[in-house]
């Protein structure tokens, strides 16, 4: 069975590095498995009505093998650590 990453239990930070992780069914599904930088964490209500408090995180990112800002922001449950080589 193949271990499928999960999002950090906490919010990722400006200068992290994080991996867009999304289903093949996704509407943004072309940004899957792209290594980004967060530029900027923004945050809204949306963990005090889920009760998931990272949920209320989203993330301006930019690609770091292009080093162009993506055109949308993605949130906390899409994307997941990476691992430092």
């Amino acid at each position: 069975m193949e271990d499928i990453p999960q999002p950090s239990n906490k919010p990722y930070t400006v200068g992290e590095k994080v991996r867009v992780y999304i289903a093949p069914e996704d509407a943004d599904r072309q940004y899957h498995d792209t290594v980004c930088e967060v530029m900027a964490v923004l945050t809204d209500d949306l963990g005090i009505e889920t009760g998931r408090s990272t949920e209320a995180y989203s993330y301006t990112l930019r690609d770091m093998d292009s080093k162009e800002k993506l055109p949308i922001e993605f949130r906390h449950h899409d994307l997941v650590p990476v691992e430092d080589d």
